[in-house]
């Protein structure tokens, strides 16, 4: 049997029953599928990075308009990711996929087709929302196709995978800009997703399980609307607060979030006293280790998405390095970080549960804190820039050792009927995280090093102070990923039998 039954009545409707009927190599072709999905995800956030100087040369974009062609797909992704999550759990998380995976591949067309800036960021944008529908169903089918006890094995995967394209994703837009294919400029780094694209959805129609939420809810309009809401009054100032000089309206925004998030929290727990369809779904946080799972994540995401903003900035400004050395100095800890979550990861989670995110932690501290001493001796003497790599390889094993075991440890006592729900809720969060780390981190180290001073000192002194603010969120990050519950429910023995 394969995943191509219809989405009707009966078994048909289980996700689980229709993932159960897959055999070994087709439930491995799908999760090669869905992995190339959050491939082109990852490498269209970064890969138009190296192609803003040739926007500005042959489009006449502007910083702003520019500005808006990297933030605007990260905002809309943003807004829409729990709303895309849910579409999986209502209309069935392969149609949801296809759906996002068609639109995606048709809204990389347009990018490479737009004739001025205005038509590539309305592009972009809606580039990030079929994005938002996409992603979420990657994690939603991975957890259907396989049960906790195996899930490593299937996001370790995507953890090697993710370090390489977060990498290689400059690299490839360099390349291509570089060859300047058929005299096409820019327009070939997202004219590239469309034989992709194409593949994918083939493939994805013929092997992915069918099936939905056993509890079929309903989309839930006004719960989308508040979740909207309450993500763009949180992610909006953070990404573009600095860029504005941090204006007191950012600041009010913020603050609106509060209030939005008690609405929300009383129109779900209405909507599911009602009929059970709620965008965010209450019962969730009931579980401990989905609440300190996403404790835990927001924390991580904070930590890494700063370090590695601050990072880049101290070894151009403090060490003098150019782009190119910089892209090199990175690949130690993208290395560590690949092996960490796809093999060492897999083993020790199930042997030693969610306390290796506190070994990570602590790992990724002890790798900072070499990393400010070579700094330092950089700055003063003449020491060989290869000796960043060892800390920097430390620091990527840790976040191997925190960034792979957390998904399925915040996932573990999920129910698959919310599966979609508490995928996109994940993401969401993840990009929260990141959001938050980039803006206090990068902050604090603009605090230190304001954008006039380019003195090296006054660099390698702002990364120290931003260094020791990243440890002391890792030190929570450790404490947090304690009161994760050891023993992972595992959901293995309904899953078979489904």
């Amino acid at each position: 049997m394969n995943g191509t039954g219809g989405e009707g009545a009966g078994a048909a409707d289980s996700a689980l029953a229709s993932a159960a009927g897959l055999s070994s190599r087709q439930r491995s072709m799908a999760l090669a599928i869905v992995a190339t999905a959050m491939i082109l995800d990852l490498v269209d956030m970064t890969i138009i990075n190296v192609a803003v100087p040739t926007l500005q040369a042959q489009l006449g974009a502007s910083d702003a308009e520019v500005q808006w062609m990297v933030a605007g797909y990260s905002t809309v992704f943003s807004l829409l990711l729990i709303t895309g999550g849910r579409l999986g759990d209502i209309f069935g998380y392969r149609r949801a996929f296809l759906i996002g995976v068609a639109g995606f591949t048709l809204t990389s067309l347009l990018c490479g087709l737009a004739q001025d800036p205005g038509q590539l960021v309305g592009a972009r944008l809606l580039q990030g929302a079929t994005a938002a529908i996409m992603l979420p169903q990657v994690m939603s089918l991975t957890q259907i196709m396989y049960p906790p006890h195996e899930r490593m094995a299937a996001l370790g995967l995507f953890g090697i995978l993710g370090g390489l394209a977060a990498v290689l994703g400059p690299v490839i837009g360099g390349l291509i800009l570089s060859a300047n294919l058929f005299g096409l400029g820019w327009r070939p780094i997202f004219l590239i997703n469309l034989p992709i694209g194409i593949v994918a959805l083939v493939l994805a129609a013929r092997i992915l399980p069918a099936g939905r939420s056993a509890g079929r809810p309903r989309l839930d309009m006004i719960g989308t609307l508040l979740v909207m809401m309450l993500l763009f009054a949180l992610i909006f100032p953070l990404i573009q607060g600095r860029d504005y000089g941090w204006p007191i309206w950012g600041f009010m925004l913020m603050a609106c979030s509060l209030p939005i998030a008690l609405i929300l929290i009383r129109h779900s727990r209405a909507r599911m006293a009602r009929d059970g369809s709620a965008l965010i779904v209450p019962e969730l946080f009931h579980a401990r280790g989905f609440s300190f799972g996403l404790l835990t994540t927001v924390a991580f995401q904070t930590a890494t998405g700063g370090l590695l903003f601050v990072l880049t900035l101290a070894m151009q400004r403090g060490l003098h390095l150019t782009a190119a050395q910089v892209g090199l100095a990175h690949v130690p800890y993208a290395f560590g970080a690949s092996f960490a979550i796809g093999l060492l990861s897999r083993k020790a989670l199930p042997r030693f549960g969610p306390i290796i995110i506190s070994w990570g932690a602590i790992l990724m501290i002890a790798g900072l804190c070499a990393l400010i001493g070579l700094f330092n001796a950089l700055h003063l003497m003449d020491i060989a820039p290869w000796l960043l790599g060892l800390p920097l390889l430390a620091m990527g094993l840790g976040m191997g050792l925190v960034g792979g075991p957390l998904p399925p440890c915040t996932l573990s006592e999920v129910d698959v009927g919310h599966a979609g729900s508490a995928s996109g809720t994940l993401k969401a969060t993840q990009q929260l995280g990141s959001a938050m780390g980039a803006a206090a981190i990068g902050t604090l180290f603009f605090l230190v090093q304001p954008g006039e001073s380019m003195a090296a000192g006054d660099a390698i002194r702002a990364f120290t102070v931003s260094a020791i603010a990243v440890s002391v969120i890792l030190a929570m990050v450790g404490l947090l990923a304690l009161a994760i519950p050891r023993q992972l429910q595992i959901r293995g023995t309904s899953h078979a039998k489904a």
